[in-house]
């Protein structure tokens, strides 16, 4: 690699001084690593983000905040693609603290009891979490768990939609949240029971 610090200051094409050069090339180079990791990873920190925040709209400013603030930082971190879930976490939590009234589930009131902080960030945290894994499944899971737990449908009921018989309801379900609870463990999310 040649060294261009020790080479005295000249010109290149009789315009751009030798020095500029390989300033030049090195931010192209970070440009373009910036670049592909945003290729590789935006899809996923974006259904990380709606799982945190629930919409789509609101996740899509986060991670293009997330990526904008990465930029600026950029030959500071040392693992970007942890550094932009982390960034994304953060502005979600923020964006939820700030938003609190609107993100209000059927207008139910606020609880009376504070919640603290690291509480609320742990609930966040899974919330997020359960949701990035209920997108990864098949959609016939998916419609098992939301009939189940969403419209609060008995296994008859559930039955009688999907054409499954009432035990095999019981069984796939029991599967998937075993399934899912094993899951939350390896992301280190734990109940409130430990």
């Amino acid at each position: 690699m040649t060294d261009y610090a020790s080479r005295p200051a000249g010109r290149v094409g009789g315009n751009v001084p030798c020095v500029v050069v390989p300033v030049v090339l090195a931010i192209k180079q970070e440009e373009a690593t910036l670049l592909a990791l945003f290729e590789s990873e935006e899809s996923a920190l974006l259904s990380f983000a709606v799982g945190l925040v629930g919409t789509r709209s609101v996740a899509e400013e986060l991670v293009q905040e997330a990526f904008l603030r990465l930029h600026v930082v950029w030959g500071q971190v040392e693992n970007p693609r942890g550094w932009l879930y982390r960034s994304v976490r953060n502005l979600a939590l923020n964006h939820l603290r700030d938003h609190r009234r609107e993100t209000g589930l059927d207008g139910a009131p606020e609880p009376v009891a504070e919640i603290r902080p690291d509480e609320e960030a742990g609930r966040m945290e899974a919330i997020g979490m359960v949701r990035l894994l209920l997108a990864g499944m098949e959609p016939d899971d998916q419609e098992l768990i939301r009939l189940k737990y969403h419209e609060n449908l008995k296994y008859g009921e559930i039955s009688e939609r999907t054409g499954l018989g009432v035990g095999n309801v019981g069984y796939k379900l029991h599967h998937l949240l075993k399934g899912l609870a094993d899951a939350l463990r390896h992301a280190g999310i734990e109940g409130s029971q430990g």
